[in-house]
């Protein structure tokens, strides 16, 4: 019973004794705490593009090619410094590069110096198109009148009561300029000037 008893206590010492080995490696190779790597404005981007919304309100639009369907840029002078915040108001129109994608009744949104984004789905009725499903202001229908000229969406608000009307102010701030060339032609030769925000 002894001999047991010493080959018992033998053994846990030697896991005991592995498990401390294996915890003081683990803990040099770590020099200081664990950083979170920050992702890259166009790897948000990218996450972005994959994920679909949900229908927190109206059922999720029949995925079909509407006249506004594209990707859209535009910049916005800032008109102050950017101040961190933890919690900075959602849709707030910051200074920098907007980006919006119009895909088959799907829209995704991104500022990416901030990397603030949000998505939702949109119908499109002749001149009009309704916003939901935004996860940013889940109760709230925008509604909207649009047109594009020269190739650059253009957005008048109608109604649109989401993030204390912060949605309407960023979409219809200023015209949305498409990062598809105007032609074939300047496609081919990639002769045209490609909006800023439009590489990543």
């Amino acid at each position: 019973m002894a001999a047991k008893t010493s080959l018992w206590i033998w053994l846990a010492a030697a896991v005991l004794g592995i498990c401390s080995g294996a915890r003081l490696v683990f803990n040099e190779s770590q020099a200081g705490p664990p950083q979170a790597r920050q992702h890259s404005a166009g790897e948000v981007w990218s996450g972005l593009l994959q994920r679909q919304p949900y229908p927190y309100r109206v059922p999720l639009p029949e995925p079909k090619r509407s006249p506004v369907d594209g990707t859209y840029t535009k910049l916005v002078a800032a008109v102050a410094e950017r101040v961190h915040c933890l919690r900075c108001p959602d849709y707030a129109p910051e200074g920098g590069v907007w980006k919006l994608n119009l895909d088959q009744g799907v829209f995704r949104i991104l500022h990416p110096e901030s990397r603030w984004k949000s998505i939702g789905t949109y119908i499109v009725a002749g001149d009009r198109v309704l916003l939901a499903n935004d996860p940013t202001c889940i109760d709230a229908l925008g509604l909207y009148q649009w047109r594009l000229a020269e190739g650059q969406l253009a957005f008048e608000a109608i109604d649109d009561p989401c993030a204390i009307k912060l949605r309407s102010l960023n979409l219809t701030q200023q015209p949305w300029r498409p990062c598809r060339p105007p032609n074939i032609e300047a496609a081919v030769t990639e002769h045209w000037q490609r909006p800023e925000g439009c590489d990543d």
